[in-house]
């Protein structure tokens, strides 16, 4: 009874380690999206408009691509989304460099980055479950 106690407690944790990076990967590429929702305020012309909304949802593009590889091969979304968190910090570095260090680059790496690093952890986390029970 006990070990059948355990292995529905081990099935109900796999289970979470499963959809919980997938559920926040989506929220989060979501809430990237949002970001590219300012073009619409430019004054573009239509398709000045769809090209910049295109090239603002690359990496939103990049990471859902990424999503869906990641569904089966969970050390992909591992990779990828820890590589997209330093990406993003990289990326801002020349600013801080240019302008000097102020506080609300602080809260811009937690934002971006801090759920990139979450949801890549949690893939490796998963993928590490999977393959010590096969």
């Amino acid at each position: 009874m006990k070990n059948e106690l355990k292995k529905d407690q081990k099935s109900e944790i796999n289970k979470y380690i499963f959809w919980i990076p997938r559920i926040l990967s989506i929220l989060f590429i979501c809430f990237l999206a949002v970001f590219s929702l300012d073009v619409f305020d430019s004054g573009l012309s239509f398709w000045l408009t769809i090209l910049a909304l295109l090239m603002q949802n690359i990496p939103g593009i990049f990471l859902a691509i990424v999503l869906a590889i990641s569904w089966k091969y969970e050390i992909v979304g591992g990779i990828a989304f820890i590589f997209a968190g330093l990406l993003y910090i990289l990326s801002v570095l020349p600013k801080i460099f240019q302008t000097g260090f102020q506080y609300y680059y602080l809260t811009w790496f937690l934002m971006i980055s801090g759920p990139a690093f979450l949801i890549g952890i949690l893939f490796f986390i998963g993928w590490y479950q999977k393959k010590k029970n096969n």
